[in-house]
């Protein structure tokens, strides 16, 4: 599957491994997380009331629409976080964390 980002140039940031659903995944230091997401696929979510795929919409922190899960359960703006070494992020809340914005 081809993501929905493409990295046109600069590549000589160090690696950076995570996980998206399990999915072993790399992106460069200073990617934020929306960014090596969709560097990797077409979708930070899917839509809690319909379904829809999301891949934000803002781009900087104001309309709520890139939210993830860590696989601790805490959610973060795909948007304004950065991308961390060993970090494992879910697109769906972890079971008995739902609605999505308990904390």
């Amino acid at each position: 599957m081809s993501g929905q980002f493409v990295r046109l140039g600069e590549g000589e940031r160090a690696a950076v491994r995570f996980s998206v659903d399990g999915r072993s995944l790399s992106a460069l230091v200073g990617d934020t997380v929306m960014v090596a997401m969709l560097l990797a696929g077409r979708k930070l979510r899917t839509f809690e009331f319909g379904g829809e795929p999301r891949a934000g919409f803002c781009l900087m922190g104001a309309c709520q629409d890139c939210w993830v899960w860590l696989a601790d359960g805490r959610q973060l703006r795909a948007c304004t976080a950065y991308v961390e070494e060993g970090m494992a992020l879910l697109t769906a809340p972890p079971a008995g964390r739902w609605p999505a914005n308990a904390s």
